[in-house]
């Protein structure tokens, strides 16, 4: 004989993954199954009597109440989603299914928990997007500032930082900053420095709390008092670890976990592999526009510099100067001492050069031992001759070449505009004339162009010739 065991309703009930609750006409839940503790968070105590629109996103109470009145209309509901505040802070994704009972005057739903399949797809959502930034990003800060928010509409940011390892100078840079207290803190202040080491050095992320910071107290000065969490992400590429991106929250019921860590892993391989992509396009952009011996501009930059400057100058009545630069001599320190030290030489006069100029100023190599001097911005009609002796006097104090002592003597040209050309062309060969009647004139000294062209229409007032 069979034995039959009877399971009461609400025992059935509460098996059920999913949970289902029950409203009264006042907006009251009078029953909840057991899975909405799982769910909100809540037991069942704490939500029976507790009015259901107290407990949704507030963002979503206004259609909720919509859909709400339509189902006591008699407007059957099977999909509605909307967001639930679980007890904790966190934001529970729920689809409901719901009906009205007119003999009982309640609603009665069924309430399927979709938060897992939500930040899933805004995951992929984020995701995407990341690597579509990461592809089409003009230059770095355009993209960290991207990355930003991307991230924030996943996770709770209180402060969001990029952190770059500069390896020559073996430092760290802030390269990325931004937070929502004011003023901002530093991203390497105290301690936090020590964590950016850490994370670069190991290449490992590190996620600290305030219960961890408690056991590492050497920390806890460079931190944010009110940020709970920090996660560091290092930046890992082929070359070993660029930096580190950084996330610290204040939110206390929305805590990192390990699987944020693990997100913000790949979202750091993306941009770690931008930033390689950038460098390498600076690197191949400095070498096409510079000498690759002494780093100076070579001469296409200095056409475009020299383009750029007669517009502005036109533009405002300015004037500017062009020196051309030639080594006497320099060919007996290739054949006395050999080419290593030939190039040893024009390094170090690129540098002292560069040292008599103001930032506004450019010189390149024009090639072998030739320099190419721009003078823009200056009022004074001496101005160019005093450059011109004051790289003479450099360049006369002597240079140790690995041993060897040796002094140059240089021969410049001057031209300037409007007073001898109008355009770039004109402009260098009539600086280039100046610096060969010079050398005719047995060197070590510098010579205004004898040519002279018409100003053009609205030009500035000429120099005076006794320059």
């Amino acid at each position: 004989m069979s034995v039959k065991t009877y399971i009461p309703p609400t025992a059935l009930v509460d098996l059920l993954l999913d949970a289902i609750c029950v409203v009264d006409r006042d907006g009251q839940f009078v029953f909840v199954s057991a899975a909405c503790q799982r769910i909100f968070g809540y037991t069942a105590e704490e939500m029976l009597g507790r009015r259901m629109i107290e407990m949704v996103h507030p963002e979503d109470r206004a259609r909720t109440l919509q859909a709400a009145n339509a189902i006591m209309s008699g407007t059957h509901q099977p999909s509605f989603e909307n967001r639930y505040l679980r007890k904790d802070g966190s934001v529970a994704h729920i689809l409901w299914s719901a009906r009205w009972s007119e003999d009982d005057q309640v609603r009665i739903a069924v309430a399927h928990d979709i938060s897992e399949r939500k930040r899933n797809e805004a995951v992929q959502q984020a995701l995407y997007a990341i690597s579509e930034a990461a592809h089409s990003a003009g230059d770095l800060s355009g993209l960290f500032q991207q990355v930003h928010r991307i991230i924030a509409e996943l996770l709770p940011v209180t402060h969001f930082s990029v952190v770059l390892h500069d390896e020559q100078a073996d430092r760290l840079n802030v390269a990325y900053a931004d937070s929502q207290s004011q003023p901002a803190s530093d991203p390497l202040a105290g301690g936090a420095e020590k964590l950016c080491a850490e994370v670069i050095r190991d290449g490992r992320a590190l996620l600290l709390s305030a219960e961890a910071r408690s056991r590492r107290p050497q920390y806890l000065r460079g931190l944010d008092c009110n940020s709970l969490d920090w996660l560091g992400v290092p930046l890992g590429a082929s070359g070993g670890t660029l930096g580190v991106m950084i996330l610290q929250s204040d939110a206390r019921q929305a805590r990192y976990c390990e699987r944020d860590r693990e997100l913000l892993q790949f979202v750091s391989t993306q941009v770690a592999t931008a930033i390689e992509r950038q460098r390498m396009l600076m690197r191949l952009t400095f070498m096409a526009q510079h000498d690759p011996l002494t780093q100076l501009p070579n001469r296409e930059m200095l056409h475009d510099r020299l383009q750029t400057a007669l517009a502005r100058a036109r533009r405002e009545q300015l004037h500017l100067a062009l020196l051309f630069l030639d080594l006497d001599k320099f060919k007996q320190v290739n054949d006395s001492l050999g080419h290593a030290q030939g190039d040893l030489l024009l390094q170090q006069v690129a540098l002292r050069v560069r040292q008599c100029l103001r930032e506004v100023d450019t010189v390149a190599r024009f090639g072998g031992d030739e320099f190419v001097v721009l003078l823009e911005d200056f009022h004074s009609p001496g101005h160019a001759a005093g450059v011109a002796a004051k790289i003479q006097q450099a360049l006369g104090q002597p240079f140790d070449l690995q041993g060897h002592s040796r002094s140059v003597l240089t021969s410049i040209g001057i031209a300037l505009y409007p007073l001898h050309a109008d355009n770039a062309q004109t402009l260098l060969d009539q600086a280039d004339l100046a610096m060969y009647l010079a050398k005719q004139d047995g060197g070590n000294r510098y010579q205004l162009s004898p040519s002279t062209e018409p100003p053009p229409p609205g030009a500035a007032k000429r120099l005076p010739d006794n320059l």
